[in-house]
């Protein structure tokens, strides 16, 4: 059996750039940076279904959508209302081609609601295609399902403060 060093390596890459490209994703979002969240994903024919949040296409829809969720302010303009934290992990990463991927992945997500006062944690799955642009892989398609979440209040006597405001 003949091992083609050049396609293992080729594949390994793609799935270790994958890998960052979903980290820095989920790190943009965390960090409210709307730039790298923008670049994240494909110029044209973005999808995301991001379950209750509903479905964008298109770029600028899900950088709007994200904006108006993760960089809305406290009634009182003091600093963001809305703190999140996603925690990926157990990538299933499939190259397909040179330039096409998938990949599924596992996701913690715990969100602090300053205005509501509430905590969220849930468990999610994400199911990923990636196309390469210009060299650089890119999320094309993105659907999250909620397998469980919890809410509960936030007692009066807890505070929250986050270094982004």
């Amino acid at each position: 059996m003949t091992i083609d060093t050049a396609a293992v390596l080729a594949r390994l890459t793609a799935m270790e750039e994958i890998r960052a490209l979903k980290h820095r994703y989920v790190q943009a979002a965390d960090r409210k940076d709307m730039e790298v969240f923008r670049e994240s994903f494909v110029r044209e024919g973005a999808v995301c279904d991001y379950g209750p949040l509903g479905t964008f296409e298109g770029r600028d829809a899900l950088v709007e959508m994200f904006g108006e969720v993760a960089l809305k302010k406290r009634e009182d303009g003091n600093g963001y209302a809305v703190f999140d934290m996603h925690t990926v992990g157990a990538p299933v990463i499939e190259v397909h081609s040179a330039d096409e991927a998938s990949g599924t992945w596992s996701m913690r997500f715990r969100q602090i609601d300053t205005e509501a006062r509430t905590e969220t944690v849930s468990a999610m799955e994400y199911a990923d295609t990636y196309r390469r642009e210009d060299g650089a892989w890119k999320i094309a398609t993105s659907v999250v399902k909620v397998l469980w979440a919890s809410v509960r209040p936030l007692p009066d006597d807890v505070g929250v403060f986050g270094l982004l405001d």
